[in-house]
């Protein structure tokens, strides 16, 4: 029996993590490979680090997706990957990968993961994590200082250059894409208890 493979999809600092922990806790750590779209931001160790910082993160074309699609194409079938890792810091991959195994689910997260037609038929059930604008620069806010090294002028910059009307262009239209939304996002208990309900069910019970 192939895996499952589960989208969660939304806005940057929506609230996708929570959610993606919530499947992995109903079905247990050892049954889900977790896939992030940030790994495969695409490696310009060409570029100077100041040119990389300047970059748009935030377009589909920043990501290598064709490189995702073939890896939950090789986890489908029962295969290991070796995914890239990515330094947030330095807007660089790491020269090292992690192995990936294949479980019983597979989670494929990120902003820009409906964008992509390829990817989309890959996965059996396409999960949109809605909030609102001011709750998600927040979350973005706190998470790039403590996590990614980032000043506050340098978030608050990336999200009006980019991070702003790219949600408005890419992420917000791929919605139409998805099978279940969640607003509010992780804290919206009884959409998460029904999506967990028809993931466990499409996983063969848990």
């Amino acid at each position: 029996m192939p895996p499952v493979v589960i989208g969660v999809a939304g806005g940057s600092g929506s609230g996708k993590t929570t959610v993606v922990r919530r499947i992995v806790d109903a079905l247990g750590d050892s049954q889900v490979t977790v896939l992030e779209h940030d790994r495969y931001y695409r490696d310009r160790n060409d570029l100077r680090f100041e040119e990389r910082a300047a970059l748009n993160y935030d377009h589909p074309d920043s990501l290598e997706t064709d490189l995702m699609v073939r890896h939950v194409h090789e986890l489908r079938a029962g295969r290991a990957v070796d995914a890239p890792i990515y330094d947030f810091a330095r807007y660089a991959r790491q020269l090292s990968t992690e192995t990936l195994a294949p479980r019983r689910a597979i989670i494929v997260e990120g902003i820009l993961i409906y964008t992509d037609a390829a990817l989309r038929r890959l996965m059996d059930v396409k999960v949109f994590v809605d909030t609102d604008d001011d709750t998600r620069f927040i979350r973005r806010l706190q998470r790039d200082i403590a996590e990614r090294g980032r000043t506050v002028q340098s978030v608050i910059d990336q999200y009006l250059a980019t991070v702003k009307p790219m949600h408005l262009e890419f992420v917000e239209p791929s919605k139409r894409y998805a099978d279940i939304i969640v607003p509010q996002g992780g804290h919206n208990v009884v959409a998460i208890d029904m999506l967990l309900t028809l993931i466990r069910g499409m996983a063969g019970g848990a």
